[in-house]
């Protein structure tokens, strides 16, 4: 390859990098955006550093580190941030890759978009209600739905069925 060519596979390259920087979600999701809205400060006061580095910023945790990769009860994880239930226990599975792993989110809970960080489009979800970064989900899962949402444990908390759901955050 010249020099020509490789000038014009690398502009190629950044057009399709572009949507690393475009501004704002697209979701895909019914009620998506509609719901709990707070400042980045109003999130950082409420929850632990590493929760808001993942739910706000978009950060991932290291594999392995969540204690929920081992939650093995019947009850249901919701969002660490506003406390919307996202997945029931009944669709946990273990994945192997060190972040708990479902392979169906309760109705309408999780809002998707396509991220571009890693150059390749990977698809990323969030909690349909206050947008707080979740994980990516991938097409590498079991029966029924052979998806697999790999969630960071840090934007999640978990409910045993004997306990009430805590109330939403408002």
């Amino acid at each position: 390859m010249n020099r020509r060519q490789t000038l014009k596979w690398l502009g190629g390259l950044s057009a399709f990098m572009l949507p690393v920087t475009a501004p704002g979600p697209t979701w895909a999701s019914a009620g998506a955006g509609a719901g709990l809205q707070k400042s980045k400060a109003e999130w950082a006061a409420l929850l632990p550093p590493a929760s808001y580095r993942v739910l706000f910023e978009e950060d991932t945790e290291r594999a392995g580190s969540s204690p929920l990769n081992q939650e093995k009860r019947d009850g249901t994880f919701v969002c660490a941030a506003c406390y919307l239930p996202l997945f029931d226990s009944s669709t946990k599975y273990e994945s192997g890759t060190g972040w708990p792993s479902f392979w169906q989110p309760l109705p309408a809970a999780v809002a998707t978009r396509t991220d571009f960080k890693l150059i390749y489009p990977r698809t990323e979800y969030h909690c349909s209600r206050c947008s707080g970064h979740q994980g990516h989900v991938f097409n590498d899962g079991p029966k029924p739905t052979g998806k697999r949402y790999c969630n960071n444990g840090v934007a999640l908390r978990f409910v045993p069925r004997d306990e009430r759901l805590p109330e939403l955050r408002t």
